[in-house]
C-alpha cells in the first residue's frame, strides 16, 4: 500500500514538473516572439533623420519665402474695395500710397512682412488643381502682389477658409498647387488702410523732446527739459514733479486715432466741434512744434493733430491726461535727495542741534558712531516730508532748519520750517515755493532726532580657553 501511494505522489511530482517545465517554455517562446516582431516593426517603420526631414518638409512646403529688405512695393487687393499699396519713400520708411497717402506703421508693416518671409503651409491639398473655385480661389479673399527691387513679382490669393475653420486655402498665382495655410497667418496678411496707417495723432521724438505746454483748466504750464530733468517754467519756475510729466509725455506718444470698420469723419468733426474743450498740449523737439486739441462730447474724447489731418476719437486715458492742474505736475517731496543715502545732515530745533555724517554705512556724530537704526529712521523721516498743499503765504520766523548733503557734495539742500497754526510751512534755500506739512510729519522727524544714540559697544571677546 505504502509503495502505491509513493507511485502515486513520484507520477503526480513528476507531471507537474513537466507542466512547469512546459509553462516556462511557452514564456520563453512569447518573449522570442515579442522581440522578433518589435524588431520587424522598428525594422519597417525606421528611417534616416534627414528622410524624415525631407518627407516632413514635402507635406508643408514654403508657400513663399520674401526677403523684406528687398521688397519695394506691397499691394493689397480684396474684392469691392480699392487696393491698398505700400511703398518705401526716399528715406526708407514704408508709407501707404493708395488709396490715398498716408503715413504707415513701420512696425504693422514689419510684421506683414515677417509672415511672408517665409510663409509655410500646414499641407499640401492638391498638386495640380485643374479647378480652383471648390478652394475660393478663382475669385480669391484677398490678393497680394510683391513686388523687389529686381522688379521680379510674386502674387499670393487667400480663399476660403478650410471645413474645420483652422486654415485657409492658399496658392501663389503661377504655381497649380493648392496649400492649406493656418489660420492666424489668412488674420496676418488681409489687412486694411486701419490696420497699416500710422495712427499716432503726434509723432514727436520723446528722446529729443525739450519743450512740453498743455492749456487746461484756465491755465497755462509749461515745462522744460535740461538733460533728463523736466523743470516747470511757466506760470513761474517751479520744481516738476518727474513721474507726472514722464506719463503726460508717454501719454501724448501713445495717443493714437480709434478707428473702427466704419468711421464717419462728418460725424466725429461734428462732436469735436461740439464739445467742451478739455486740454491743449504742444511739444516741440528737433524736428519743431506739434498741437493735439482734446475736446469731449457726453463720455467720449476727440482730438484734433497739427501733424494728421482730421479729427479722431481717442481713448479716454488721452482726455485725462491732459485735463490737469498746475498742482498735478509739481514736486511735493521738500527734499530731492529721494532714496540715495546722503552723506551728512544738519537739524537745528530751536537750541538743539544735531549733526551726522556717514563714512560707508556707519554714521558718526561729533566723533561718537551712533545706531544704524536709529539714524535710518531719522533719514526716512526727512525723506518722507511731503507737502500737503502749496500755500501762497504763512512762512514767518523758521524753528527748524535742515540741511542735507547727498551725491557725493554735489547736491546741498537746505529747508527751512516755521510754525502756522496747527500746521507747518517749509521753504528751500533759493526757491519761491512753499510747502504746507503735517503737525504729524514735523512730530515724527523730531522724535527720530531725539531718540539718536550711539551704537552698541561690541561684545567683548570670549577669554581664551587654558
Amino acid at each position: 500500500m505504502a509503495e502505491k501511494v509513493g507511485a502515486r505522489r513520484f507520477a503526480s511530482g513528476r507531471f507537474i514538473g513537466k507542466e512547469f517545465m512546459k509553462g516556462r517554455g511557452l514564456i520563453f517562446a512569447a518573449i522570442v516572439l515579442a522581440a522578433l516582431t518589435g524588431t520587424l516593426y522598428w525594422s519597417n517603420h525606421r528611417k534616416p533623420a534627414a528622410s524624415s526631414a525631407a518627407s516632413a518638409a514635402e507635406a508643408s512646403p514654403k508657400i513663399l519665402d520674401v526677403k523684406p529688405a528687398e521688397v519695394a512695393s506691397i499691394t493689397i487687393s480684396k474684392p469691392g474695395a480699392a487696393d491698398l499699396t505700400l511703398a518705401k519713400n526716399d528715406s526708407g520708411k514704408w508709407q501707404i500710397t493708395s488709396p490715398k497717402p498716408l503715413k504707415a506703421d513701420q512696425d504693422a508693416v514689419s510684421s506683414l512682412l515677417s509672415t511672408l518671409s517665409p510663409l509655410d503651409s500646414d499641407r499640401v491639398v492638391e498638386d495640380k488643381a485643374a479647378d480652383l473655385s471648390p478652394y475660393g480661389l478663382a475669385k480669391p479673399a484677398v490678393e497680394i502682389s510683391i513686388t523687389e527691387k529686381n522688379k521680379k513679382s510674386e502674387e499670393l490669393l487667400l480663399g476660403d477658409d478650410t471645413p474645420a475653420s483652422s486654415g485657409a486655402y492658399a496658392a501663389v498665382k503661377g504655381d497649380p498647387r493648392v496649400f492649406v495655410i493656418a489660420s492666424y497667418h489668412k488674420s496676418g496678411l488681409e489687412k486694411s488702410v486701419n490696420d497699416l496707417r500710422d495712427k499716432r495723432l503726434l509723432t514727436f521724438d520723446s528722446e529729443k523732446l525739450s519743450r512740453v505746454e498743455l492749456t487746461a483748466k484756465k491755465q497755462t504750464i509749461e515745462f522744460g527739459r535740461n538733460k533728463d530733468q523736466w523743470q516747470i517754467l511757466k506760470p513761474k519756475p517751479l520744481r516738476a514733479d518727474q513721474p507726472a510729466v514722464e506719463d503726460l509725455v508717454r501719454s501724448l506718444g501713445d495717443a493714437k486715432m480709434e478707428l473702427g470698420a466704419t468711421d464717419d469723419e462728418k460725424k466725429d468733426m461734428s462732436a469735436f466741434n461740439t464739445g467742451t474743450p478739455v486740454g491743449t498740449a504742444k511739444v516741440t523737439d528737433v524736428a519743431g512744434m506739434q498741437e493735439l486739441q482734446v475736446r469731449k462730447n457726453k463720455d467720449d474724447y476727440y482730438a484734433k493733430s497739427s501733424a494728421v489731418a482730421g479729427v479722431y476719437k481717442v481713448l479716454s486715458s488721452v482726455g485725462t491726461s491732459v485735463d490737469k492742474s498746475l498742482e498735478d505736475f509739481r514736486n511735493k517731496k521738500v527734499f530731492d535727495f529721494g532714496f540715495a543715502d546722503p552723506e551728512k545732515i544738519e537739524i537745528r530745533d530751536g537750541a538743539k542741534s544735531t549733526f551726522l555724517t556717514r563714512n560707508g554705512s556707519d554714521w558718526w556724530s561729533n566723533g561718537v558712531k551712533m545706531d544704524e537704526g536709529n539714524v535710518s529712521t531719522l533719514v526716512a523721516d526727512i525723506r518722507a516730508l511731503t507737502a500737503t498743499k502749496f500755500p501762497d503765504s504763512g512762512f514767518t520766523t523758521p524753528s527748524i532748519e535742515i540741511t542735507v548733503t547727498s551725491d557725493t557734495g554735489k547736491r546741498v539742500e537746505k529747508v527751512q520750517i516755521a510754525k502756522n497754526g496747527d500746521n507747518y510751512v517749509a521753504k528751500r534755500e533759493n526757491e519761491p515755493a512753499l510747502y504746507e506739512l503735517s503737525a504729524t510729519a514735523i512730530k515724527d522727524l523730531q522724535d527720530a532726532r531725539a531718540g539718536l544714540k550711539p551704537a552698541a559697544p561690541p561684545p567683548a571677546p570670549a577669554p581664551k580657553k587654558k
